[in-house]
């Protein structure tokens, strides 16, 4: 487990390398997450001159807002922060980058998750499925490979606090 003060450290680090990706600089509008479980905190980055998305669960979809710092959140039933039901949508044709939150992810792309299957479903999408994703651990949960089942979707790139590394 990582102290209060390596998480920060390495969550900077993450936030560096994901800031100077050309993904990242190319992009206008990215989807994103709010930190959970001690997942890498990406909030530094919310200031940035983009349009950010954020996700509420709406039965077993994601449904997407735009969402600045100055607007209210709530905690959702999984105790994750949310836009308001009333923050704009976002329409999949906006967002031109997805940083994609996991527990682990692996050489080959793959990720786990928390097991609910709403990243796998969203990039299942034909509105979805071409957008790049960058899968966000730390080092520690980058593996050289996880066990993957038929609905997993691959993962464009890998980011941890020791660099982006990008996939086929």
């Amino acid at each position: 487990m990582l102290s209060l003060s390596q998480w920060q450290e390495k969550s900077n680090c993450i936030c560096n390398f994901l800031q100077s990706s050309a993904l990242f600089v190319n992009a206008k509008t990215i989807a994103a997450y709010f930190s959970f479980r001690f997942e890498p905190d990406l909030s530094c980055l919310f200031s940035t001159g983009h349009t950010w998305g954020f996700s509420r669960c709406v039965n077993k979809d994601l449904i997407w807002h735009s969402w600045t710092i100055s607007q209210p959140l709530k905690t959702n039933s999984y105790g994750i922060l949310e836009p308001l039901i009333t923050a704009p949508l976002l329409q999949p044709e906006q967002v031109d980058l997805i940083i994609v939150p996991a527990v682990a992810c692996d050489a080959l792309g793959y990720r786990l998750g928390y097991g609910g299957g709403y990243y796998d479903r969203l990039l299942s999408s034909s509105l979805w499925a071409a957008k790049p994703t960058i899968g966000v651990v730390f080092d520690l949960a980058f593996l050289p490979q996880l066990p993957i089942n038929s609905w997993d979707r691959k993962l464009h790139g890998v980011c941890t606090e020791k660099g982006l590394i990008m996939l086929n």
